[in-house]
């Protein structure tokens, strides 16, 4: 099967990327939500511009890294800037999964991508990250939901980008590790593998070899606070019907939300197992133990990139 044509994939992503980006712009302005939880990198930016302490207040909770990449919209207007991040964001995740071909752009149509785009969130640029080594600095942005993908997915350019950027953040403001770390505390979340049945998750260990369930795993470990962040777990489908199964299934939680808020971090915790961490569970567990073509070869992909 003939690979996609670069300049195809270039259209399909920008087209997706400016669709995105004017989604959230309304949303944000319907809302009147500024920049979102973007807004928080900014502001980190701002502080970072005049070398001074933007933790000043227990709400700031981004490292510095954030900081770095919302330079480059940091003088636009708060809903601009949102809406201009996060189609971007999605160009690039669309960019990267283009790469054997277009089924796997369903991922778009997963309720974690859309309760995202509400809050501006990082969960596609850090998912676009496993895809486009380059952009693995970006795993430092949001570092409790990058982890698992900079493990999973280093390579020595991802390492050496990563590395750069935070010396750029040491240089400018050497002290704010300490300054950050003391913010722990203030982080409200709930940890999958915690919250009942997600012990269940541990059963990927079994498969430790597999990309896929490390990811899982890892993933499972992390502190999280709302179904924005589980996003990147949609690396993990890869043939149509996973996709198709694993989205659909994305959507009860999203519509059981609307009319029912959880009324605690476990009680969202416990529908993110169940819903987002255990079909993945599943899907690893049903491949065969000799991958499909299509898998094996993606997998070669993300390995070369």
């Amino acid at each position: 099967m003939p690979l996609p044509p670069v300049r195809t994939r270039i259209v399909i992503a920008v087209t997706i990327g400016i669709a995105a980006g004017i989604l959230c712009w309304l949303f944000l302005s319907r809302f009147d939500q500024g920049a979102g939880d973007f807004g928080w990198a900014i502001r980190a930016a701002r502080y970072l511009c005049h070398r001074e302490n933007p933790y000043d207040t227990p709400l700031e909770q981004y490292p510095v890294t954030a900081a770095i990449f919302a330079f480059p919209f940091i003088s636009l207007s708060p809903a601009t800037a949102g809406a201009a991040f996060y189609g971007v964001s999605s160009a690039l995740l669309a960019l990267g999964l283009t790469r054997r071909g277009y089924q796997r752009l369903l991922v778009f149509l997963a309720y974690p991508y859309w309760a995202g785009m509400i809050a501006v969130q990082w969960s596609p640029l850090l998912m676009a990250a496993a895809l486009l080594p380059l952009l693995l600095p970006v795993t430092m942005a949001k570092p409790q939901i990058g982890l698992p993908i900079a493990i999973n997915y280093l390579t020595k350019r991802g390492l050496v980008a990563c590395m750069i950027t935070l010396l750029l953040t040491l240089l400018v403001l050497p002290r704010w590790p300490l300054w950050w770390i003391r913010q722990f505390v203030n982080y409200q979340h709930f940890i999958p593998v915690l919250v009942f049945p997600g012990i269940l998750v541990a059963l990927a260990l079994l498969r430790w070899r597999n990309q896929d369930a490390r990811l899982l795993f890892l993933a499972s470990l992390m502190p999280q606070r709302w179904f924005f962040d589980s996003f990147i777990l949609w690396l993990i489908p890869k043939t149509r019907r996973e996709l198709l199964w694993t989205v659909l299934l994305s959507w009860l939680p999203g519509i059981w939300r609307w009319y029912f808020i959880p009324r605690s971090f476990t009680q969202v915790g416990r529908w993110v197992v169940l819903f987002f961490y255990l079909p993945m569970l599943i899907i690893i567990w049903m491949r065969s133990y000799k991958p499909s073509k299509e898998i094996t070869e993606d997998a070669a992909a993300s390995a070369h990139t």
